[in-house]
């Protein structure tokens, strides 16, 4: 099994979860897609495709990716994941708003890895609205390994 993890990691979040997940699938190959503009789907017989929530989106240029790949990733073994601070249905409804229905559908595996609040990597305004809104003032990771190993799991067939 040939696996290529793509992902979008703003603060590191998605960043460490990629690295826990490359772990657990030995010999997988890992694109930022923020650095590489057209990872090489063709190659690989597995895909796993992972982001971050900003303001309740996932980031732009990976949801692109997805929309403008849909038939290839359709080819693939695929997996869907997100990193998020929500937890429970909250979650459940980002993941789906994240990722179009018709990848969803089709993924053999989907992963809600947690989340994390960073705020030394946080400008002066994302420091300010997680304050506010989530009511923290030093950094919180919620990074769930026990869920990366279980999607790597699915993701094998296992």
């Amino acid at each position: 099994m040939s696996v290529l993890i793509i992902y979008m990691s703003r603060h590191g979040c998605t960043a460490k979860a990629v690295d826990l997940l490359a772990r657990a699938l030995p010999g997988s190959a890992v694109f930022d897609l923020g650095a590489v503009k057209n990872p090489p789907l063709d190659a690989f017989d597995t895909v796993a495709i992972g982001g971050s929530i900003h303001a309740g989106k996932l980031q732009r240029k990976l949801s692109k990716f997805c929309r403008d790949n849909i038939e290839a990733l359709k080819a693939k073994r695929l997996g869907l994941f997100l990193c998020c601070m929500e937890e429970g249905e909250k979650a459940r409804l980002e993941f789906d708003q994240a990722y179009p229905a018709e990848l969803r559908e089709h993924a053999a595996a989907t992963g809600l890895f947690g989340g994390a609040f960073d705020f030394e990597r946080m400008n002066f305004l994302e420091r300010a609205i997680v304050k506010k809104v989530a009511k923290l003032d030093k950094s919180v990771s919620k990074l769930d390994e026990k869920a990366i190993e279980s999607f790597a799991e699915k993701l094998k067939g296992n």
